[in-house]
């Protein structure tokens, strides 16, 4: 999610959107002045190209800050809840089948802000960007519909409840923690990297705690390291933008 982010569309300098919406603006279009006076100069027509192509990143770019914020309130809140549950936590009055409901609530409601916000951005637009970021999208699905098999094939082998726990919440962790380094590779971003290399870490020290103290980890760190994403994502975006 930088500079080279596939769900942006990619607009060339020779054709950008008109400010009211109309036909595209061309360099020679440009070269004339707003009232249909005299040429403008080389350096005003570059000026006018940037900000309508900076126009139209803000209409059609997506902007990652909600999308990290609600996956960390989904696991800061969901697993926060589930430590509470969990037999050898705080012993809050709140049963175990609970928690995990409210957990996968925020995590559904969490998906359909990156798919509205990709079906948005990607109207109209063509190429091998747009390919790109569909194939990372589907690295993600299937990297977890390939784990939730593995897992559960291991769960049925006879794995008792705290093993298949950390089993959980530690591959999880650590597929996230991949993909996460792969897309800071794919866009040249190094926040989206550093969360990665942090999730990995946040991984070893969840199986390391065992139950519930994973849970912990996983609301805090996990949590805390995608809403602090958020929040650089947020405070950095660009005025003239919608990319990261």
């Amino acid at each position: 999610m930088s500079d080279d982010d596939p769900s942006t569309p990619r607009e060339s300098a020779s054709a950008v959107e008109a400010p009211d919406g109309g036909s595209p603006l061309s360099p020679a279009a440009s070269t004339e002045g707003m009232d249909g006076g005299s040429p403008l100069s080389p350096a005003a027509s570059l000026a006018l190209i940037e900000s309508e192509r900076g126009r139209l990143l803000r209409r059609r770019g997506v902007n990652p800050a909600p999308i990290f914020g609600s996956w960390g309130i989904a696991w800061l809140i969901g697993f926060g809840l589930c430590y509470l549950a969990a037999p050898g936590g705080p012993s809050a009055p709140l049963p175990m089948w609970a928690a995990a409901t409210v957990l996968v609530a925020l995590c559904l409601a969490a998906m359909v802000v990156p798919v509205v916000q990709g079906v948005r951005a990607g109207r109209g637009v063509r190429g091998p960007s747009r390919t790109t970021g569909a194939m990372y999208g589907a690295c993600w699905a299937l990297a977890f519909l390939a784990l939730a098999t593995v897992n559960l094939t291991l769960a049925r082998g006879g794995l008792d409840a705290d093993l298949t726990t950390l089993l959980w919440t530690g591959s999880s962790l650590t597929v996230a923690g991949v993909l996460y380094l792969a897309g800071g590779m794919l866009w040249q971003d190094r926040a989206q990297y550093l969360l990665g290399v942090w999730l990995l870490v946040s991984a070893v020290v969840g199986v390391l705690a065992g139950v519930p103290g994973n849970f912990l980890v996983l609301s805090l760190a996990g949590g805390g390291g995608l809403l602090a994403l958020a929040l650089y994502y947020a405070l950095r975006r660009p005025a003239g933008g919608a990319r990261p």
